[in-house]
């Protein structure tokens, strides 16, 4: 990276920027950019209206092919000729139903039959009455795909019809429910991604901008370049998903839009600081850009790269969702660095100056790097005057840098104590997974169904458990099946009842079982809701004994599959948390060439993480009163806040040590916190706004991961990088850099002692 900045710095040289010759050379590149990044806008603008058929919600597609509901999925497509997943159409009467109504829904059965969506090759059941003679149910088996939205809504609006018209009980409702109404209650959440939520982004964005710059034109010049370079990344994820290389869902488009926006609009914010900081030292615009470039460089490819590393970390993730994750964030952050690097300079170099207007930025003789070396801190041997270096360093910074000077121990210390009582509220972490009615936080016709559901029939029923077992020993699987607590009926699909079958649905007593393969498969219905903890602990019971009594035997369906990716998340957890770590410790000890400084970073964002985390789970808890939190959501957390927490200080400490070679560590310390402090803060900001968009979209998982990185980063960017990482920097003192040579050397103007306060 250090090889890669001093040839940019080189090529200015060589290239003379002075002159008009190459000031015309430099236009043409600039302009040839912006092309080439507006065909790039036009083609994926467009294309990320058509993310969403690409995409994929099914949790059952989430999970690797090695686990155990997985193989019992396959099982059971093997007994239909083509997948469908089932619906639950509920007709709940608040008086009973007389026997010639509940015969006169047959022709409901009809009508829902010959929607679009619904499958044929497998059996639709019913209508089935409820004991009290109250409700009535249909099982609908639906194609599986993107239509599945579409289809459900069909199916309400003729129930919805059939009610109106059949003269039933005045208050007689209708619902569509099971995993197909839940489905599409989850696309239906998830649609506002195409649009609300990259809107709400960049509105946060933009505002925060405006008052960042107080300038008309460079707030809409930095939107601009975060969001073509979404368009970049859209283009190439499309043809991949299209193609099946990574799988996208709706929460990883919805996070890429947020990355994107957010990383690009950080690093535009460094590489617009440092152009601002060079036009007041050089009058050429395009000498400013290479001093900005040369500045901003390697810390934005060291930044860009540590994320997309540990994203790419995902890889190692047992769930499909979350390894599908890792590339398309990877490609996002690419995209980032590159808009950031290309893009913004050529339109800064076009604009120049006018860029910031009306706040137009002067050249300041006073203002050059010559007179900085000067610059110094109290607490180092040697005192000397502020000098006009200082100047242009707000002066909320000169006096936090001041009250480090002092006392640097005294201000590590109290800003860990703060971070460990924070994480404290960790033990009140619920993250074992929720129950599919919890996942929307919208109005949903699926959550209020299954809740009607359960007044009239045995809570599980609609998502059956899904038992495939060896044709010899079915009979003993059967009865070790109804024997099992928390099974209310059991049954085996026969051959006269087609391929679909129900546990509900009496079979024939003289029928046969359906065979593939010398197996056969059983319908389970549950006594417990089926995404209720009681109802996982019945199925994780029943495989213990199954497995037991009939090797080879596989349990699946709704409840197997949510149990399954709880444990796959958990085990994500331990497993992908330390490859992250060591990834950021090897990239940072490349950019800082120290070990001690990188372990030190690393301790004080996984104690931001570990903070963040607990104030969240407090806020969950007690606040919010969800129901716990998705298993994903501590893994994800930590993905973002660590890369990106590693981020503001690879933004400080790549400045820190420009500075101490000149100066000292302990002044190059405090003259990088004043330099680079108002630009990470408003990143944060920034980051912290684009992540709480996320809030807009009413899924559970993305309002928690919402909250934890905005939370995060902001606590990140107020206590860690502005208090624990300086002060405990500057207490270490050179030593910071060890084993490398800045550890042993000391300034090159002798000790000094710089004053921090104005």
């Amino acid at each position: 990276m250090e090889i890669i900045g001093r040839g940019v710095g080189s090529v200015g040289k060589r290239l003379g920027t002075g002159n008009r010759g190459s000031s015309r050379w430099w236009v043409a590149v600039a302009a040839l950019s912006l092309i080439a990044w507006m065909v790039v806008g036009g083609i994926g603008g467009p294309t990320f209206g058509k993310l969403s058929e690409v995409s994929s919600n099914d949790q059952a597609s989430f999970l690797p092919a090695s686990a155990e509901s997985t193989e019992a999925r396959e099982w059971q497509n093997k007994f239909t000729s083509a997948s469908s997943v089932p619906a639950v159409v509920l007709v709940e009467s608040p008086e009973k139903l007389s026997p010639a109504q509940l015969v006169g829904l047959g022709s409901l059965g009809n009508q829902l039959a010959a929607v679009e969506g619904v499958s044929h090759s497998a059996s639709m059941v019913g209508p089935i009455p409820s004991a009290d003679g109250k409700a009535a149910q249909f099982l609908v088996p639906m194609k599986q795909g993107n239509g599945v939205k579409e289809s459900i809504q069909s199916l309400r609006a003729k129930a919805t019809g059939y009610v109106a018209d059949a003269g039933l009980p005045p208050g007689t409702a209708t619902y569509v429910t099971g995993p197909a109404g839940f489905l599409a209650d989850l696309v239906n959440a998830f649609g506002g991604i195409d649009g609300i939520l990259l809107f709400a982004a960049l509105g946060a964005v933009l505002v925060i901008l405006l008052a960042v710059y107080r300038s008309v034109v460079l707030p809409f010049v930095v939107l601009l370049t975060s969001v073509f370079a979404l368009c970049g990344s859209i283009l190439v994820i499309f043809a991949l998903a299209k193609a099946g290389a990574v799988q996208l869902t709706g929460q990883s488009q919805g996070i890429l839009s947020i990355l994107v926006v957010g990383s690009a609009t950080d690093y535009a914010l460094l590489f617009v600081a440092r152009y601002r900081e060079a036009l007041g030292h050089v009058s050429n615009k395009w000498s400013a850009l290479l001093r900005a470039y040369k500045g901003s460089f390697e810390a934005i490819l060291a930044s860009g790269t540590t994320v997309a590393l540990a994203l790419l970390c995902l890889l190692f993730s047992e769930l499909n969702s979350n390894r599908g994750l890792g590339p398309i964030g990877a490609i996002g952050i690419g995209f980032s660095m590159l808009a950031s690097l290309t893009l913004l300079p050529a339109a800064l170099g076009l604009l120049g100056r006018t860029a910031f207007w009306p706040r137009t930025p002067k050249k300041s003789p006073a203002a050059r790097r010559g007179a900085a070396s000067a610059a110094g801190a109290p607490g180092i041997a040697g005192p000397v005057k502020a000098d006009s270096a200082n100047a242009d360093i707000p002066r909320i910074w000169r006096l936090l840098a001041g009250m480090i000077a002092k006392r640097p121990r005294a201000v590590w210390l109290g800003a860990a104590a703060v971070l460990v009582v924070c994480a404290s509220g960790l033990l009140q972490l619920q993250a074992s997974g929720v129950p599919q009615s919890a996942l929307i936080l919208s109005k949903s016709e699926a959550v209020d169904g299954q809740a009607a559901l359960g007044r009239h029939y045995p809570a599980g029923a609609g998502s059956p458990v899904v038992i495939v077992a060896d044709e010899i020993a079915a009979t003993a699987v059967l009865a070790e099946v109804k024997a099992q607590g928390g099974i209310s009926d059991a049954a085996m699909v026969v051959a006269q009842t087609g391929s679909g079958g129900s546990p509900l649905a009496e079979p024939r007593t003289n029928a046969a079982p359906l065979v593939r393969d010398g197996r056969v498969l059983i319908n389970a219905t549950l006594s417990a809701e089926a995404d209720s903890a009681k109802a996982e602990q019945t199925v994780a019971t029943l495989r213990q004994k199954l497995h037991d009594k009939a090797p080879g035997t596989l349990v699946g369906g709704t409840t197997a599959t949510a149990a399954d990716t709880n444990a796959s998340a958990q085990a994500d957890l331990r497993r992908i948390i330390p490859i992250v770590l060591a990834v950021i410790l090897l990239v940072l000890m490349a950019l800082l060439r120290a070990v001690l400084a990188p372990l030190l970073l690393i301790g004080t964002v996984v104690l931001s993480y570990a903070a963040a985390l607990g104030v969240s789970a407090w806020v969950f808890n007690h606040v919010f009163g969800f129901r716990g939190a998705d298993a994903s959501v501590p893994l994800f957390g930590f993905v973002f806040l660590v890369a990106l927490g590693v981020d503001y200080n690879i933004f400080l400490m790549t400045r820190v040590r420009e500075e101490s070679p000149g100066a000292g560590t302990r002044a190059g310390i405090l003259k990088g916190l004043g330099a680079t402090g108002g630009v990470i803060t408003s990143a944060g900001v920034v980051l912290a706004a684009t992540f709480a968009a996320l809030g807009v979209i009413p899924i559970l998982f993305l309002a928690q991961i919402s909250f934890i990185v905005a939370f995060g980063v902001l606590l990140d960017t107020t206590i860690v990088r502005s208090l624990l990482v300086p002060a405990l920097s500057y207490d270490i003192g050179r030593r910071i850099w060890w084993p490398g040579r800045l550890g042993r050397a000391r300034a090159m103007n002798g000790t000094q002692r710089v004053t921090a306060t104005s």
